[in-house]
């Protein structure tokens, strides 16, 4: 199924994230992990891409897993550690096994490397175009609510944003935030930079106090006060920050879809039981299946 046919609707979707193992010798216990995932039955599962290629091998394995479960798999690939040649071999393997649906980042620029080289890409939106002409993809972007860390302003990130879906961009999944109210700003200015394709809005549940400091580092999230207190007055009970972290996401995806955002992707960093109570907890909001 290509995405957009759920991501066009009103119906609410939640959908859920998995990233492949690092050795192959992992692949059945992550085959597990997927199993457990899709009985909680997620409208479809992302599988993500290894930055360094080294898990970029197992990313289709996994996406076969997924349709599998009769459940629709997005898979992430990702340009900036790759040449064109690889791209289009991955691109070649998903088409031959029938995964339909994309995610088309440019990834991190890999350290100590000359970027780009001339048979790398520059930007996700040279990928989006070499993926729309090599096949027949239902193709996804990544977007930034508090604006990409290499764009100067908002309203510049904007525009490159405005270059992805003109490539062929046909629904974006937002970068983790953590107030919503920033979320809703950005959905407003992306309208009038004329961005009017499906947006899905990623939630992190954090269960523990170490991935705070990490998110914090890694992409500069603005973290709310309110949420704050909540790691300071949890963070060194991990049975409550656990409880709290799910609560707080929950919080999150109800207000979200009170307000007309009906489509939400969780982070679950392979952690099904995480995922699970979320959903057990939107039981009378979010109808599985």
């Amino acid at each position: 199924m290509r995405l957009t046919e759920l991501l066009k609707t009103d119906q609410v979707t939640i959908s859920c994230e998995l990233f492949p193992p690092k050795q192959g010798a992992q692949l059945e216990n992550y085959k597990k992990t997927v199993a457990d995932m899709a009985a909680l039955k997620p409208a479809y599962m992302s599988v993500t891409y290894g930055a360094t290629g080294g898990t970029s091998d197992y990313t289709v394995e996994l996406a076969k897993e997924v349709e599998k479960h009769q459940i629709p798999a997005l898979a992430h690939l990702t340009c900036a550690s790759s040449t064109k040649e690889k791209v289009a071999s991955v691109i070649e393997e998903l088409k031959a096994n029938k995964i339909e649906n994309i995610l088309a980042l440019r990834g991190d620029i890999p350290e100590n490397a000359d970027f780009p080289l001339p048979n790398q890409y520059r930007h996700a939106s040279e990928l989006i175009a070499d993926i729309k002409a090599q096949g027949d993809f239902c193709i996804g972007g990544a977007c930034y609510p508090e604006g990409h860390p290499e764009a100067d302003t908002i309203f510049q990130d904007l525009d490159h944003l405005k270059e992805k879906v003109d490539a062929g961009c046909e629904f974006l999944t937002t970068q983790m935030f953590f107030d919503n109210h920033i979320l809703y700003n950005f959905m407003y200015k992306a309208l009038t930079k004329g961005i009017d394709v499906p947006v899905v809005a990623g939630i992190m549940p954090v269960t523990n106090k170490a991935q705070i400091k990490r998110i914090v580092s890694l992409s500069g999230n603005m973290v709310p006060p309110r949420f704050l207190a909540i790691v300071d007055r949890f963070g060194e009970n991990p049975a409550a920050m656990r409880q709290a972290g799910i609560a707080y996401a929950t919080d999150q995806i109800i207000d979200l879809i009170a307000n007309g955002v009906n489509h939400v992707h969780i982070y679950t960093m392979n952690k099904p039981d995480i995922a699970g109570e979320i959903l057990d907890n939107l039981s009378e909001i979010y109808v599985r299946g």
